[in-house]
């Protein structure tokens, strides 16, 4: 559950009852809406509200007893609102969490005295504070807005991801399982600056492996309850046993390095010593990994990994990785998404495994069996790419949104067609900026919340196409 501070601004000339009213309705809204709310209670300041020095004193040190709680913050604003108070609360609690400020909006019939807010003109004050005192924060769709509105509750709903991503990525750990393909100079990036936005990668070489596997029995318990729970995630067909029983194995190193090392999420070198000298795919342990909100990544693309990642905490459902692949026929907004695959099981009509084409011509199909392949389900789509400029010494993504369509295609791997509107314009701004051929993607609308998360809050370089 996502729980939220919250601040009910009031202004000693405006009517106090009109804060009183909007912490109730505030409250019976979040309520309703299945979010938690700290509160100050009527007890503690007049109305529950915060106006004064010492209103921010006591919000703040509300705020403090449940900082492990809260995953963002709620201005309110029934009336105009005293903007240094809120101003204030901030800084004195230090939470450093997102703040999305909301104003009630004026009924043109109540304009006199007594029942008119002035929440409209108090909101910018209190942002302009905020930005005097270098507080970051978030608004809402309309400048007022009603909380008993569809508009609000889509606002909820866009911050409390903001919220997730924001929190999900203070400090997360993250794996890199191999060496990076030679062939893909394409993702390299800097463990540097992933450190420095917070983010470490402990790393695994596959010669570890392999050798924690050499020392694993075929009937290890762990590895019997690995094969059966490959079994339930999807059919083998014609993958043979004793592939099946080298991704168990691999499974279960895999699981216990990430226990031990309290990793969020992995990227994988997936090919070719794999194959050369294990002889499968790892693509259905990544597959079964990212569907259980563990992202891993192909060909050790780490800070593709935390595009999904980002987009997963938004969207609280499984990410994959993708290559923008291919033209759509004739259709400038249409392209191709692929991969070989490891994409969750979250993204398909149907899924089956199968050996991986793209490689068996050079490694031996026998050697290649374990990929999660078909056609993607048609949906909403978000995507975001993370990269390190290595070159100017920061962290940087894009984000946008489309739809991944019904159209049909003939194709092996994971597959789908995706429609983006300026799709060309995209496709020009990667290329001109030097992004990699990889993309994140997930099933969900959350394009502007994790935009907002990851430039306001995290203070990277974004593009948000829209």
């Amino acid at each position: 559950m996502t729980t939220f501070g919250i601040i009910i601004g009031n202004r000693g000339f405006f009517p106090a009852a009109l804060a009183r009213d909007g912490r109730v309705e505030i409250l019976r809204i979040l309520s309703s809406l299945g979010y938690g709310a700290i509160c100050l209670t009527p007890e503690q300041t007049k109305f529950g509200a915060v106006e004064t020095l010492s209103d921010a004193r006591k919000c703040a040190d509300l705020f403090k007893v449940h900082r492990d709680e809260i995953d963002g913050i709620l201005v309110a604003l029934p009336n105009f609102g005293d903007e240094r108070a809120i101003a204030n609360t901030l800084r004195f609690a230090g939470l450093d969490v997102p703040v999305l400020l909301q104003a009630f909006p004026d009924d043109p019939q109540k304009m006199l005295m007594g029942a008119r807010r002035d929440s409209f003109c108090g909101k910018i004050s209190a942002c302009n504070n905020l930005w005097q005192y270098g507080i970051k924060y978030s608004l809402t769709k309309q400048h007022t807005t009603s909380p008993d509105s569809e508009e609000f509750r889509a606002d909820l709903a866009n911050f409390a991801a903001t919220c997730r991503v924001v929190k999900g990525l203070k400090t997360p750990r993250v794996g890199a399982l191999g060496a990076r393909p030679a062939a893909f100079n394409t993702v390299r990036f800097s463990e540097k600056l992933m450190e420095h936005a917070g983010i470490t990668v402990e790393t695994l070489d596959l010669s570890e492996v392999f050798g924690r596997i050499h020392r694993m029995a075929d009937d290890d318990a762990r590895v019997k309850e690995k094969l059966a729970n490959i079994g339930k995630y999807v059919d083998g067909g014609s993958t043979p046993a004793a592939s099946l029983l080298k991704m168990s194995k691999f499974g279960v190193v895999i699981d216990e390095w990430m226990r031990d090392n309290e990793l969020a999420g992995t990227s994988v070198q997936c090919w070719t010593a794999m194959q050369e000298f294990f002889g499968v795919v790892p693509c259905t342990i990544m597959s079964m990994m990212s569907n259980n909100l563990l992202p891993s990544a192909c060909e050790t693309d780490m800070v593709g990994m935390i595009g999904m990642y980002a987009l997963q905490l938004a969207s609280e459902t499984p990410s994959a990785i993708v290559d923008w692949n291919n033209n759509f026929g004739d259709d400038p907004d249409k392209s191709v998404i692929f991969h070989c695959s490891n994409l969750p099981k979250h993204f398909f009509e149907n899924v089956r495994m199968d050996f991986q084409e793209i490689i068996a011509g050079s490694v031996g199909k026998e050697n290649t069996f374990g990929t999660i392949v078909g056609k993607m389900k048609s949906g909403p789509l978000t995507f975001c790419r993370v990269s390190t400029d290595d070159l100017n010494g920061k962290m940087r993504a894009y984000v946008g949104e489309g739809e991944i369509t019904s159209d049909k295609l003939n194709s092996f791997g994971g597959y789908g067609v995706v429609k983006i509107p300026g799709l060309q314009r995209l496709l020009h701004y990667i290329c001109r900026n030097g992004y990699e051929h990889h993309v994140a993607v997930n099933i969900s609308s959350y394009g502007p919340a994790v935009a907002e998360a990851l430039a306001v809050y995290k203070n990277w370089e974004v593009h948000h196409h829209v």
